[in-house]
Order: structure tokens, then sequence, then C-alpha cells
């Protein structure tokens, strides 16, 4: 059986945002996000991580096809984020822009098109104090 191994890519997109959830009144929202509840909403310089695992290919000593990689999240994430307001994307009408979410929105998208490999887990970094990661359901 051949080695697995993980390769991480990191990529960057501008984008705002305002968090905010319909499901409670104004104050309560003002209360939980403070100043990221601002009614024009706020950006960040964000940084993703995508994280594919899988079986070393043996002639070449890599997991996935790297520049496909960069092809593939370039077109379906960096394209569709990079200098838009996050509340007005179809993937977060009913989600709080949160970086707990888009990073299950990230997986979401990028789950089914890894070129080979598998994803293993979706990193953002929204601040320098602020990471998440998500490690979804590779069959998703």
């Amino acid at each position: 059986m051949p080695p697995v191994s993980s390769i991480t890519r990191t990529y960057t997109f501008c984008a705002a945002h305002r968090l905010h959830t319909e499901q409670l009144p104004d104050d309560v929202n003002q209360k939980i996000f403070g100043k990221c509840n601002n009614l024009n909403g706020h950006g960040h310089n964000y940084t993703i991580q995508v994280t594919v695992q899988g079986e070393l290919d043996t002639k070449t000593g890599l997991i996935t096809d790297v520049i496909q990689l960069d092809q593939i999240v370039h077109e379906t994430i960096i394209t569709r984020f990079d200098h838009q307001h996050l509340n007005f994307d179809p993937a977060f009408k009913n989600l709080t822009t949160t970086g707990e979410n888009l990073a299950r929105v990230i997986w979401g998208i990028l789950v089914d098109q890894i070129p080979s490999g598998q994803l293993e887990k979706i990193g953002v970094v929204e601040t320098r104090d602020n990471f998440f990661e998500y490690v979804g359901d590779p069959k998703q």
C-alpha cells in the first residue's frame, strides 16, 4: 500500500460581511456580535487553507495535481468571494457569515472537486486571532 500523506495549499481573498442573524432581535445581535454587527458590514483579508490527503503516486510522489487544485480553488472560491459582501452570496441565505460557516461553505464547494486524494480539512484565517477549521464528510 502506498504511503498516505497530506498537502495544504494557501489562498487569499478579501471580502466584507456583517455578523447578524434574522433569528434574533437586533438588540441581541448587537450584544452577541458587537462591532461586527455594523449595519454597513466590515471586511477581512481572508486566508484559506485547503488540505488534501491521499496516497502518494508512486511515480510522481504527489498526492494531487496542485496546478489543477489551484485552478479549481481560484474558479470556485476566489472568483466567487473576492471583493464581495458574503451576506449577499446565496450560500449564506440561511447562514450567519461566521468564519465557522465560511469554512463549511468552502468545504461543500470543494469536497467533490478534488483532482485526486480527498479533501481533509478547510482552514480559514479571518484575523490575527481568529482561525477556523472544518472537517466534513469526505463523501459529502
